[in-house]
């Protein structure tokens, strides 16, 4: 357990000198979770540890794993807004139409955060945009709520 806690603190600070001497002798810590499900992925990608998701999928970590509410890490950092993550998680084949137990998928999550730059790339990838979270609400009308004109613009050109 305390390792446990010694890896996930290692990835909050950004130290991937610690997180690799943590896995060369445990690397079932890959498999952990913190206390509120998050995988080390996960976490990784919510405190912008570029470094250290790296890290992480050249390990072969699940990078689809989800949290105990349903969340990716690509999921993650379309809220939070970290481009160079977002990048990397797309290019190494993340899932980009995932849902979380409320419906929501990274594109839904970048239209509400206003994550212009990462919905484009998402639309690249080929995210959905016709998905609707359990409300019934989809990437446009949750940029539309949350008056966020060049998200509304780029998704309605992106439903025709």
């Amino acid at each position: 357990m305390k390792n446990v806690e010694q890896f996930f603190d290692s990835i909050r600070k950004g130290d991937e000198a610690q997180c690799r001497g943590l896995l060369s002798g445990q690397p079932e810590l890959l498999n952990s979770r913190d206390q509120r499900g998050s995988t080390p992925l996960i976490l990784a990608t919510y405190y912008n540890q570029l470094g250290i998701v790296q890290l992480l999928l050249d390990e072969n970590v699940d990078i689809n794993e989800k949290d105990s509410s349903g969340n990716t890490a690509l999921m993650g950092v379309c809220f939070k807004g970290y481009d160079p993550i977002a990048k990397l998680l797309l290019e190494r084949g993340a899932e980009i139409n995932n849902q979380n137990a409320m419906g929501s998928t990274a594109l839904i999550y970048a239209a509400t955060f206003g994550q212009l730059e990462i919905a484009k790339m998402l639309l690249r990838y080929k995210a959905d945009p016709s998905i609707k979270d359990h409300r019934g609400n989809t990437a446009l009308d949750h940029a539309t709520l949350n008056n966020l004109p060049p998200l509304v613009e780029l998704l309605q050109n992106s439903v025709g």
